[in-house]
């Protein structure tokens, strides 16, 4: 029982709290993100720090001064989703987590649009896009599963189940994990586009998790960045409360770092 006394002990004497801004399409239902949520919570116990959610439609975003709705975050979370509606303010909220320097968490559908956003943002692809949102797009950077080439033996149109992903070495992932190959769980349609691999890389985003095969980008990052990490897969789904998930651990300890230093910078979004 020592190890849930301790759970306890930390649960309900925190060091500190840190406010962490949940950007998603289905906030007003409270069970929405229920995996989400406890992931949250249990990195949290581990670093005796009391996680603050606050809730923000993606919608409200894109509206004009709706990324002030950001300013006071510790750290921005984009979880996962289906359908156009909202993808715009997410990508908003990656815009103004990479250049406030504010840390970042992108789960499948945050991963999609960090990358849409950086490509647009920061490799002056203007139309990037996702083909569930434009499928006339001229730079389909996230496009669907069956459009990939050799892929065609996966069956369906969805990726499902866990699946095993190499980390690059000296990335945040693996300092993360501790570990070079994981295996996670995946629920979802659309992948990154490997014909835009190289400008993407070329401009500073690096690759740091890929399937062994090579075909699939798993993992994203940027280097320069405090903490800016953002995953195809669901890793709130392995974790628990007296083993939170090694992401949403080194995501919550950034926050922290985050409270205790330097405010969003002045950005272009704001």
């Amino acid at each position: 029982m020592q190890s849930w006394l301790d759970l306890v002990e930390r649960i309900r004497n925190p060091t500190g709290a840190v406010t962490v801004h949940v950007v998603g399409k289905y906030v007003g239902y409270e069970d929405s993100y229920k995996s989400l949520n406890e992931a949250l919570y249990h990195a949290g116990f581990a670093h005796r720090l009391d996680v603050r959610i606050r809730w923000i439609e993606a919608e409200a975003l894109e509206a004009d001064g709706g990324c002030r709705l950001l300013d006071d975050a510790d750290g921005i979370l984009v979880p996962g989703g289906f359908g156009s509606r909202g993808s715009r303010g997410m990508m908003k909220a990656a815009q103004v987590a990479r250049e406030r320097g504010i840390p970042y968490f992108g789960i499948c559908y945050g991963f999609q649009w960090a990358v849409v956003e950086y490509a647009r943002h920061v490799c002056g692809f203007t139309s990037a896009d996702s083909t569930e949102c434009d499928p006339d797009t001229p730079h389909k950077v996230i496009y669907k599963l069956r459009d990939l080439l050799a892929v065609d033996d996966l069956g369906g149109t969805m990726r499902l189940g866990s699946y095993p992903c190499d980390l690059a070495p000296g990335t945040q992932a693996h300092d993360a994990y501790g570990v070079s190959a994981i295996a996670e769980r995946h629920r979802h349609r659309y992948e990154f586009n490997r014909a835009f691999e190289r400008p993407l890389i070329e401009h500073g985003l690096r690759i740091s998790g890929r399937s062994p095969d090579g075909k699939f980008v798993e993992v994203i990052e940027l280097p320069d960045h405090p903490w800016f990490v953002a995953v195809q897969f669901h890793p709130e789904f392995q974790s628990k409360p007296r083993r939170p998930h090694p992401l949403f651990a080194g995501f919550v300890a950034a926050t922290h770092r985050h409270s205790l230093g330097a405010r969003p910078r002045t950005a272009s979004t704001a």
